[in-house]
């Protein structure tokens, strides 16, 4: 798993971790019940404090990506589909949002949203 920490980026390394290991779990990189590192073990190679890792690692749980079992590490949270499917829903809700903002800005109509937005469906 390789997890890449910038210090130049404005969130905080937790944070880092947390939205790239989410970001395995949504694309399918990591499958479900697959063991995550241990927290020290990233802690270790990303040279960072063991309770940064924690953090991110809690925020997983917390989320519901990610079970923890005590003593035998943590794991890709199962049953987790619904879950997936809802963020994923999000993101699309989010990037139609955005779009629907910016063709009102550029008196783009409905109909021509539509149009758009079922050829452009289409070709993918």
């Amino acid at each position: 798993m390789d997890i890449i920490i910038s210090n130049s980026n404005e969130n905080p390394i937790y944070e880092q971790i947390y939205s790239q290991i989410k970001n395995l779990i949504l694309n399918g990189t990591l499958k479900e019940g697959e063991a995550l590192p241990s927290m020290r073990s990233l802690a270790k190679d990303l040279r960072i404090s063991v309770i940064t890792t924690k953090r991110a690692y809690e925020e997983l749980e917390r989320d519901g990506f990610i079970e923890t079992v005590t003593g035998k590490g943590s794991f890709v949270g199962s049953n987790n589909f619904e879950f997936i499917k809802e963020e994923h829903f999000k993101i699309v809700e989010e990037s139609l949002s955005n779009a629907i903002e910016i063709a009102k800005l550029c008196d783009y109509g409905l109909e021509q949203m539509i149009e758009y937005l079922t050829l452009l469906y289409q070709e993918k």
